[in-house]
C-alpha cells in the first residue's frame, strides 16, 4: 500500500465515522487574531485564493482533446501529500485542487524608514511535478488546469502582463497595459483578468516612530488607483478608476478579485462591511447574496457547489475558530479544525493551515480537514518562525 492509498483510506474512515466536531475545538485553533485584517488578498485568490475556473489555455481557450498536460498531473490520485517537506519540493494536491506555486517574502531595506517586501516564487513544473524557483516574477496568478500563469516582472508596478506556459517555462505573450499593475487574477471562465492598478509599489512600507511598520505609508496619497479588465485572447484593457479615499480602509496592497459568477469584481476592506463589489465599469453594486457573509482574508470562500462558505469567528478573548456557514443567511452549520481555511478540495473537504494543539501559532503545516470529523491529514511539513523569518512560505492553489 502506497502513501496515496493510506491517506485515501484515512479519509474514508473519517467520513464513515461521521463524528461531530470536538467540544474542545476552540482550544486547538489559533489563539491570536493578529494580522487577520492586514493580510493581503494576494491572488484573491490570495496568498492564498483558489482559482475556480475552467482551464485557460494560451494560445487555446478550451480544454479537452487539445489538452496536452501530462495525464499524471490530472489523475495522480485523490491526495498527494509530502508531510516531510517544508517548503514542498514535490507536487501537493487534494481532490480538485493542487498547490500550483508558493512564495517566500524577504524584507529589503530601501532607505531609512522604508523597506520592501519582495516575493520569490516557486512554480509547479508540470513535467517533473516539482516546484522550481522562478526569481524573475514579482507576482503570479495560476490559471486552473496548471497550464498557464499570469506574471508580473520585478519592479512593481508593472507595465505589462506576461502569459507564462507552465509546461515550458516560457512567456507565450506579453500584454501591455496603459495603467501600471501590481496584481492580477483570473476570472472564473479563465478568459479574463482583473489587474489591480497602482501608481507606486504596494509592497513598499514605511516605519513610523517606535519602529512600527505602517500598512498605510501615506494617507494623503494612496497607491491603488483602480482596476483594469483585460481580455486574455485579445489583450484589450478597460480601466476603471476607483477612489481609495484617505487610504484608511485599505492595506497598502488591497487587490481585486472576481465574484463567484465572474460578473463582478470585489476588493477587501479593513473596516466593515469587509468587502466591496463593483461592475466592470467601475460602479459600486450590492454584494451578491451568496457572498454577503464572506471575508476577504478567508481564502477558501465558497464551496464548489456554492452551498457552503468558509468563515471564522472570534470570541471575546481573541480566540479564533474556523467555521462553515450558510452563505445566504450567515448561520453557522459546523466548526472545523484549521487555523486558516485556504481552499476547498471538494464540497466536503478543505485545505487549511493548522497547528499541533498547544504548540506555537507560527509552527503550522498544510492539512486536509473533512466536514463532520475532528481529524485531519497532513500535506506538508511544519513552517517555522514568524512572518519574514526563515521557514515561512505562502501557498497558491489552482484547480487541476
Amino acid at each position: 500500500m502506497n502513501v496515496d492509498d493510506l491517506v485515501r483510506d484515512s479519509f474514508h474512515e473519517q467520513v464513515a465515522e461521521s463524528a461531530p466536531p470536538p467540544v474542545d475545538f476552540a482550544d486547538r485553533v489559533l489563539a491570536v487574531r493578529r494580522r487577520r485584517r492586514t493580510r493581503t488578498i494576494a491572488s484573491v485568490a490570495v496568498a492564498t485564493a483558489v482559482a475556480v475556473a475552467v482551464a485557460v489555455a494560451v494560445p487555446l481557450l478550451e480544454s479537452g482533446k487539445d489538452d496536452v498536460r501530462p495525464a499524471n498531473v490530472l489523475d495522480r490520485g485523490d491526495i498527494l501529500a509530502h508531510p516531510g517537506q517544508t517548503p514542498p519540493r514535490d507536487l501537493i494536491a487534494v481532490g480538485r485542487v493542487a498547490l500550483a506555486a508558493y512564495w517566500t517574502t524577504t524584507s529589503v531595506k530601501q532607505s531609512a524608514g522604508r523597506h520592501a517586501e519582495v516575493r520569490t516564487y516557486w512554480l509547479l513544473d508540470a513535467r517533473t511535478h516539482t516546484y522550481e524557483k522562478a526569481a524573475r516574477w514579482s507576482f503570479v496568478a495560476v490559471a486552473p488546469g496548471l497550464r498557464t500563469a499570469a506574471v508580473l516582472e520585478r519592479g512593481l508596478p508593472a507595465e505589462r502582463i506576461g502569459l507564462l506556459d507552465l509546461r515550458t517555462g516560457e512567456v507565450e505573450r506579453w500584454i501591455p497595459v496603459d495603467h501600471t499593475v501590481g496584481a492580477v487574477a483570473f476570472s472564473p471562465d479563465g478568459r479574463t483578468l482583473v489587474a489591480t492598478t497602482y501608481k507606486k509599489n504596494p509592497d513598499v512600507h514605511v516605519t513610523l516612530s517606535g519602529n512600527q511598520s505602517s500598512r498605510w505609508p501615506n494617507y494623503q496619497e494612496p497607491g491603488r488607483t483602480g482596476f483594469s479588465i483585460v481580455d486574455v485572447a485579445s489583450g484589450t484593457e478597460s480601466w476603471n478608476k476607483v477612489s481609495s479615499g484617505d487610504g484608511t480602509e485599505l492595506d497598502d496592497r488591497q487587490d481585486f478579485g472576481f465574484s463567484r459568477d465572474g460578473k463582478l469584481v470585489y476588493t477587501g476592506l479593513t473596516v466593515e462591511p469587509g468587502q466591496r463589489f463593483y461592475d466592470f465599469r467601475g460602479a459600486r453594486v450590492p454584494t451578491p447574496a451568496s457572498e454577503r457573509h464572506l471575508r476577504w482574508y478567508v481564502g477558501a470562500r465558497l464551496s464548489p457547489n456554492g452551498r457552503l462558505a468558509a468563515g471564522e469567528t472570534e470570541d471575546g478573548g481573541g480566540t479564533v475558530a474556523s467555521e462553515i456557514l450558510d452563505p445566504v443567511t450567515g448561520r453557522r452549520t459546523a466548526t472545523v479544525r484549521g487555523q486558516q481555511l485556504l481552499a476547498w478540495a471538494d464540497d466536503k473537504r478543505l485545505i487549511a493551515w493548522d497547528i499541533t494543539p498547544g504548540s506555537n501559532e507560527f509552527h503550522n503545516r498544510l492539512v486536509v480537514v473533512a466536514l463532520g470529523t475532528g481529524k485531519e491529514v497532513p500535506l506538508s511539513g511544519f513552517r517555522g518562525g514568524r512572518d519574514g523569518a526563515g521557514g515561512r512560505w505562502t501557498p497558491l492553489f489552482a484547480e487541476r
